[in-house]
């Protein structure tokens, strides 16, 4: 089982720990339109790697993007995607892969939807006031 966590406890692991990642698993056109979280104030970036193509094919290159990109076996990472369901199945396979420090950043980036279908209000890192910005 992967350990979930709040946004608010990603952003205090991220600010306790310089090596941390965190891997944002959307999709580019979701970092464009929807924003990004802003690591800039511990002097970072949030690492996009896309979990699941637009066409929902999955990318077979995930697990070499994340070496790739410098992450390690030893490296902490925080996974985010829009709500923490995508998230959650790439920190699984981060860790059937040998990164066993693989955490979820539940309720993701937006949240799941309010009443009305909109998300972003309620839960995850945008409604949680963490910092963040469009692209």
């Amino acid at each position: 089982m992967i350990p979930q966590i709040s946004p608010a406890e990603a952003w205090a692991a991220l600010e306790a720990d310089e090596t941390a990642w965190l891997v944002d698993v959307r999709t580019p056109a979701e970092w464009q339109f929807v924003g990004i979280p802003d690591l800039s104030p511990l002097g970072r970036q949030a690492c996009g790697i896309i979990w699941q193509m637009p066409d929902g094919q999955i990318n077979d290159s995930f697990v070499g993007q994340l070496r790739d990109s410098g992450i390690t076996p030893e490296s902490r990472i925080y996974f985010i995607c829009r709500s923490g369901a995508r998230s959650n199945v790439a920190a699984q396979t981060a860790i059937n892969a040998g990164f066993s420090h693989s955490f979820n950043v539940s309720d993701g980036f937006e949240g799941p939807p309010d009443a009305a279908g909109h998300r972003g209000l309620a839960a995850g890192w945008k409604a949680s006031g963490l910092p963040w910005r469009q692209s």
